[in-house]
């Protein structure tokens, strides 16, 4: 039986931070490091970890995560002060003190800032998050499918930059994404404003114990995968390519890509794993053996790191994983809101 993980201190967040690193896609190696530096000089004493079911059912908590670009964050460095100012700019126009910090997400970065906005405030990080995995809207979240809205939404960038965003859920994606790239390509968020009463009910739990166990030396990966993870094959990539169009007219950051693997052991198939901001689909000789929500992750073969999909090339040898998604996302809603014909593939 696991013992319980209630603060986390120097130690924890070096496991935290590792964790997080495992199945993570699209993080850059020099904004993971500064991050990482950044958790560590605010720790102090630790942040307390507790479940949402633990806090008074009517405490304000408040998601915060980074939003844009890793490559940015690496290149335009943060002042340090912007986790809080966002929240703090929340709490301004809600009236209200935020009494909890909570992840919108835990891959890799994502999973340190909410731990410094807890630092810097004051306040406890929630055991949890809003996805079980990464999706890349602010919107596409269990939060969402709880019936919690991403807005109001406060937005802190690294010049001073504050804006606060009010409208209805289904645009904060629509508006947020200029906003950021006026900012220097990243900023932070403070978002899904909700009572402890309902974060409960909607965020996937104990994420964050899992994450600093996965990271503990000689812990194996499938540790980070707590619904389950297979390997689809090992494969040597043979082309990146532009994808056959499915979702090009879909408004998500990224342009559709596809990579195409030739399966070094057993049948040889040829594996083709369609992308857009992530990997969204997976064939296998024409058939499809993976898709969204669950998560379709290149892992290198050589230095075991993820392989983001704008960095694939060919000769590389990758072993891709699929990590079952929390069911939730595989109920009618889920599937609607993270599902192939979420990313404009008609499945």
């Amino acid at each position: 039986m696991n013992e319980r993980i209630d603060r986390i201190g120097l130690d924890e967040l070096d496991r935290f931070s590792a964790g997080a690193r495992l199945f993570a896609t699209g993080a850059a190696r020099s904004s993971d490091n500064l991050t990482r530096d950044w958790a560590r000089s605010v720790a102090g004493r630790g942040v307390e970890l507790v479940a949402a079911e633990e806090l008074p059912p009517g405490t304000l908590c408040v998601a915060v995560t980074l939003v844009g670009s890793t490559t940015a964050l690496g290149e335009q460095l943060p002042g340090g002060d912007e986790p809080e100012r966002a929240v703090r700019a929340l709490e301004r126009r809600l009236g209200e003190r935020a009494g909890a910090v909570v992840a919108l997400n835990l891959a890799a970065e994502n999973a340190l800032v909410p731990f410094i906005a807890a630092a810097e405030l004051g306040v406890p990080l929630v055991d949890g998050d809003g996805s079980g995995r990464v999706f890349p809207l602010v919107e596409q979240t269990t939060y969402t499918l709880g019936g919690m809205s991403p807005a109001p939404l406060a937005l802190a960038g690294a010049a001073g930059e504050l804006v606060v965003l009010e409208t209805a859920a289904g645009r904060v994606e629509e508006l947020l994404r200029p906003v950021v790239l006026s900012v220097g390509g990243w900023a932070v968020a403070a978002c899904y404003p909700m009572a402890a009463r309902d974060l409960a009910k909607s965020l996937v739990p104990g994420t964050v114990s899992l994450l600093i166990r996965a990271g503990t030396p000689g812990a194996p990966r499938a540790t980070a995968a707590p619904y389950g993870v297979r390997t689809l094959c090992r494969g040597q990539i043979l082309a990146v390519e532009g994808s056959t169009g499915h979702g090009a007219d879909l408004a998500l950051p990224s342009l559709p890509s596809s990579i195409v693997l030739r399966e070094s052991e057993g049948l040889r198939r040829l594996v083709r794993l369609e992308a857009h901001n992530e990997i969204v689909l997976a064939l296998a000789d024409g058939a499809v053996v993976a898709t969204v929500p669950d998560q379709i992750c290149m892992i290198s073969a050589g230095d075991g790191m993820v392989v983001d999909v704008d960095k694939a090339e060919p000769g590389v040898e990758v072993d891709v994983m699929v990590v079952k998604a929390a069911p939730v996302w595989h109920t009618e809603r889920g599937l609607a809101l993270g599902g192939p014909r979420a990313f404009g593939i008609p499945l």
